[in-house]
């Protein structure tokens, strides 16, 4: 039987310090709100905080409407976020963006959506942990990124900060991270993971990013692909940029 609590996955200790590094915040976006975790912890922070959900998941969604949320069943690679520009204090990913494919359209919505000094807040396994630096030097696939899984990208610290910026002129910082942690340790038990992640953040099994947005938006994420000749059809919205 392990002893690995893979609900240290998801960082919820790091999520509430992050929103509470936010503080105050009238309005929080979670894309892949599964059943509403983050955005309980951000209404005990903020009770009046308006909470906001993209779900694709129906049960999810039907769970989400009951805790008065105001939820969306929603495609988030390929729909408009139904937000007005700048008009959101708080977005979460959490445990989704390796999911996706299209970071490029999703990236382009969020930052579109969020306001100048709003933070954005995500959590992502972690492919340079140590339990997948052992793996590959045995020959194994990461753990994060199995392709028989469920999980399309794999992540590093250094790498996240670098997809947060393309999407403004070479040079200029649109993001600035703020706070970064680790969370859970394979394959140690809680009483070993915690510490160890609290230690080395950047070899812990899942990592978690507090940016703050600190330069306005145009199409930079849109325009990227084409402009790096990336060869890939990527989803571009229905007006790709010239």
């Amino acid at each position: 039987m392990s002893l690995i609590d893979r609900s240290l996955n998801y960082g919820r200790h790091h999520i509430k310090k992050f929103l509470l590094e936010g503080v105050p915040y009238a309005s929080v976006l979670d894309l892949g709100a599964g059943k509403g975790n983050d955005l309980m912890i951000a209404r005990s922070i903020m009770p009046e905080a308006k909470l906001y959900a993209l779900e694709y998941y129906t049960p999810n969604v039907e769970k989400l409407a009951n805790m008065q949320v105001e939820v969306f069943s929603f495609d988030i690679e390929r729909n408009v976020f139904p937000f007005a520009d700048e008009s959101l204090d708080v977005v979460i990913l959490n445990n989704v963006f390796e999911h996706v494919k299209e970071v490029f359209w999703i990236l382009h919505e969020i930052t579109r959506v969020l306001k100048q000094g709003g933070h954005l807040i995500i959590g992502v396994p972690n492919l340079a942990a140590l339990h997948n630096r052992i793996r590959l030097a045995f020959g194994k696939q990461p753990s994060s990124l199995k392709n028989s899984s469920a999980h399309l990208r794999g992540y590093t610290k250094k790498d996240m900060v670098s997809l947060l910026n393309t999407g403004f002129e070479s040079g200029v910082k649109g993001y600035i991270l703020r706070n970064f942690k680790g969370s859970n340790f394979y394959p140690f038990p809680p009483s070993l993971a915690k510490p160890l992640a609290g230690l080395m953040p950047q070899l812990s099994t899942c990592i978690f990013f507090n940016f703050e947005k600190v330069k306005p938006y145009s199409i930079g994420y849109l325009e990227y692909p084409i402009q790096q000749s990336l060869e890939t059809n990527f989803y571009l919205g229905d007006a790709k940029p010239n």
